[in-house]
């Protein structure tokens, strides 16, 4: 097995290094347009290796797609982060040619990968990985809902002090703060709902602080987060090279799904050795689906930009 991650800064390098250390694959190929970049991040974490007792090869390389060749997986990180008066057309134009770029490259040398993407606005980039790339919707996976998911279960488990492991909460809709979607309805505490142990007013400000967990981070430290986005992109990828089958909310092409055709959006889907196998019908009530709608529309709104820079 191979796995290829493009973009060597702090998520891409996190994502590298869970990977690594999981041993999900023999190699793991991070690649970055900075010279030096992606070697030196590379090696270092092969330093790491004899401490940690890993046996994961792993290669760095400055913008050589020769080296990714044969990758089963390949994970998409590489864009910029959207900077002060910066509009998000801008963001979105600078992003698109990236990650088409990227993706072209990838199946020149990888036909047969599954790819995930990070880069954001994620949902537009996933559906413009699927459209350029003419890949099975099966094989193009954005990533948001399983991080945004660690967010709602954490934040929940604050708010009740007890182990975030305890908890079973999903988000869904768009990766983005005013479009994803934490179910407070079906979130439990071993099986139990989390209303009982929680006001609703609780659960509202959970539900609030969630949505803005990535803003949150960004003001704290001055960057975007990379922890918890590198283990998010972790377990994605075990679930496919282990042939897992667990159920994550990821981006993925919706053909009449949930109410909704020709987009990618954040909803349960089993994720195995052929990328997402099925999307899982949660059954959301009148309220979450008119929300659900509503975020669906917010990510065309990005995605019609798509087609102004091809016009």
């Amino acid at each position: 097995m191979k796995i290829t991650v493009v973009g060597a800064g702090a998520v891409g390098a996190t994502c590298a290094d869970n990977i690594a250390r999981l041993e999900l694959a023999e190699e793991v190929v991070l690649l970055d347009i900075k010279e030096g970049l992606s070697e030196g991040k590379g090696l270092d974490m092969l330093q790491t290796a004899t401490l940690l007792g890993f046996d994961t090869k792993i290669t760095g390389s400055t913008n050589d797609y020769e080296k990714t060749a044969g990758s089963d997986v390949v994970v998409i990180t590489s864009g910029l982060p959207r900077k002060p008066g910066m509009t998000r057309e801008e963001l979105i134009g600078t992003n698109a040619n990236i990650v088409k770029g990227v993706t072209e490259n990838i199946l020149k040398h990888s036909p047969e990968a599954i790819i995930i993407i990070v880069s954001n606005p994620m949902d537009t980039m996933t559906y413009l990985a699927l459209k350029a790339s003419g890949l099975p919707k099966n094989r193009i996976i954005g990533m948001g809902g399983i991080l945004d998911s660690a967010r709602f279960k954490t934040y929940l488990a604050l708010a009740m002090d007890c182990p975030p492991n305890d908890i079973h909460a999903t988000v869904v809709g768009g990766h983005g703060d005013t479009t994803m979607i934490p179910l407070t309805r079906l979130a439990t505490r071993m099986g139990v709902p989390v209303s009982q142990f929680l006001s609703a007013e609780q659960l509202q400000k959970v539900a609030a602080d969630t949505m803005v967990g990535g803003a949150t981070l960004t003001k704290l430290i001055g960057t975007s987060a990379w922890y918890a986005p590198g283990a998010a992109v972790a377990v994605l990828v075990e679930s496919i090279i282990r042939n897992q089958k667990h159920v994550f909310p990821c981006s993925v092409y919706l053909e009449g799904e949930y109410g909704q055709s020709d987009i990618c959006l954040g909803v349960p889907v089993v994720i195995g050795r052929n990328g997402w196998e099925e999307i899982v019908d949660i059954q959301l009530n009148e309220e979450e689906k008119a929300t659900f709608s509503k975020s669906a529309d917010a990510v065309r709104n990005m995605n019609d930009v798509l087609a102004t820079l091809e016009a």
